[in-house]
């Protein structure tokens, strides 16, 4: 059975860390690259990272990239995104996925979810 189980996130001030997690089934995990993305209210879900099955590879949306880390710990099933210098625009519903990646050339790389979402992390970041 897929699962994903998010947690980490909560409320902080805007400049401040959060480091997010989600526990993936081993079947959901294994083989799979994973990603996080995000929705805020009355918007629509939107990519925020994601990182190969080997690690050896890392996208970004550019409204994170050098903020946020991407990791993963194959051997805990478990990938992490770790959130420096937050924003108040950064607060929203967290989730991560499985994913595909498909390189798109000069116009970078897509990133497309492949499994069902878990119940998402909420990251308030107030001003």
């Amino acid at each position: 059975q897929v699962q994903l189980v998010e947690s980490g996130g909560g409320l902080v001030q805007a400049g401040g860390s959060l480091k997010l997690s989600c526990a993936a089934s081993r079947r959901t995990f294994t083989s799979f690259a994973m990603g996080w993305f995000r929705q805020a209210p009355g918007k629509e879900r939107e990519f925020v990272a994601a990182i190969s099955w080997y690690g050896d590879n890392t996208y970004y949306a550019d409204s994170v990239k050098g903020r946020f880390i991407i990791s993963r710990d194959n051997a805990k099933n478990t990938v992490y995104l770790q959130m420096n210098s937050l924003k108040p625009e950064d607060t929203a519903v967290y989730y991560c996925a499985a994913v595909v990646t498909t390189a798109l050339g000069e116009r970078g790389t897509r990133v497309e979810p492949i499994s069902p979402w878990g119940q998402g992390t909420q990251v308030t970041v107030s001003s």
